[in-house]
């Protein structure tokens, strides 16, 4: 049997800009997405703490030390620069791998700058 896991989650990422008209998805500061084990186009679970809107999108990388927390294209209809997300990404492992495996959990700051991982 297979079960679907959490692998990554950044907690209280803040949104740092919206674009409706944007080709696109999600951006994050690739610095937050290699201390996230995150990847470009990496399928993402997005929970808007702020409003309680959720989506699905995928990632592109945002400007390396930026802070960018990017929200662009239909996806931008849920969230508004300020709003404070929920990132998570998660993994299929066989039952055999479950044990061994542990996410990655960041919570981040009002400057989406990593305060702690668990």
């Amino acid at each position: 049997m297979k079960r679907i896991m959490l692998k990554t989650k950044l907690h209280h990422a803040r949104v740092t800009e919206t674009k409706i008209d944007y080709e696109g998805s999600l951006a994050l500061d690739e610095e937050l997405m290699q201390a996230a084990d995150l990847r470009a186009f990496e399928k993402v679970e997005v929970y808007n703490v702020s409003n309680g809107e959720r989506f699905s999108t995928y990632l592109i990388k945002g400007e390396m030390g930026s802070r960018k927390v990017g929200v662009y294209g239909a996806a931008a209809h849920k969230a508004r620069a300020g709003d404070k997300l929920i990132v998570a990404s998660y993994v299929v492992l066989d039952e055999e791998e479950i044990d061994f495996f542990m996410p990655k959990i960041m919570i981040l700051d009002g400057d989406n700058r990593i305060v702690e991982i668990k």
